[in-house]
């Protein structure tokens, strides 16, 4: 989520919208110049869609979660499974599903958020949506078998991660294959990132960890790999430039995400958002 806030629509969503279990938010959208934004019940924002065009990635944040695709080569994006942990808005499952063409999981604990996505947001059909907790989701999936993960998991409070300890961080780094990628949403300015990312390196261990800089509202993406073999800054250099070629009009700037990234060092200043 986004700390961006919007106005709130009052507007029902859906007539035919699930019943949201008495400890969950009610969730609402609201539009303007363009956007559609869905929200938990408050002025924050959850995700967002262009809605005439479905496929761009609107949000900053959300453009940098797919950072991760800077380690991957070239001729293996579309290959594996991708998984994100907390819909939004959709916007990356619909990256996945329908641009890299993926097999595509994802995981939301609130239905109404499920349905308004399957009703506003365009939803794939192909995707495997699973109602639940994504703690509970990793407890039982295989080991091994996720090649993107994609973990943006706030509560209508939009405070801190509801999962953000090393059990949570270790299970993502035990479902993600060799060469697998995880891509966190995290606040950079908050006082908990130091610790959160600290707790991300702890569980990934000698496995890279990196953060971009964050955006001008204070998101903070985090990448960590399994087994990922960093490439020469020319190599990189190239994937950039071969992300942008085939996705640069939705929205995906990636050589200007080379030149935020930097690997995670403990100790090290909590990241400055740039000048606005």
């Amino acid at each position: 989520m986004s700390r961006t806030p919007t106005r709130p629509s009052t507007r029902p969503p859906t007539p035919t919208a699930a019943r949201v279990p008495i400890d969950l938010p009610e969730v609402t959208l609201s539009e303007e110049d363009g956007v559609r934004y869905l929200h938990l019940g408050t002025i924050w924002i959850q995700g967002g869609m262009r809605i005439k065009q479905p496929q761009v990635v609107e949000i900053d944040y959300v453009q940098r979660m797919l950072a991760s695709l800077l380690w991957l080569p070239t001729s293996t994006l579309g290959e594996g499974q991708a998984v994100q942990l907390g819909l939004g808005a959709g916007a990356i499952t619909r990256f996945t599903a329908k641009q890299l063409k993926m097999s595509t999981t994802v995981v939301e604990i609130n239905p109404q958020v499920i349905t308004l996505n399957a009703a506003w947001f365009h939803l794939p059909e192909q995707v495997e949506v699973v109602r639940g907790d994504a703690a509970d989701w990793l407890r039982q999936a295989e080991l091994g078998s996720v090649r993107l993960l994609h973990v943006d998991l706030y509560d209508h409070e939009a405070a801190a991660p509801v999962l953000d300890d090393v059990d949570f961080y270790s299970a993502c780094h035990a479902v993600l294959e060799e060469g697998g990628l995880m891509s966190v949403n995290l606040f950079g300015r908050h006082a908990s990132f130091h610790d959160s990312i600290a707790r991300i390196a702890a569980a990934f261990g000698k496995d890279p960890v990196w953060s971009l800089r964050p955006t001008r509202e204070g998101n903070t993406v985090v990448v960590a790999g399994r087994g990922v073999v960093v490439p020469s800054r020319e190599e990189l250099n190239q994937r950039a430039a071969a992300i942008e070629q085939r996705f640069g009009h939705l929205n995906l700037p990636a050589r200007k995400w080379l030149r935020m990234v930097r690997p995670y060092l403990p100790g090290a200043d909590v990241p400055r958002s740039p000048n606005p």
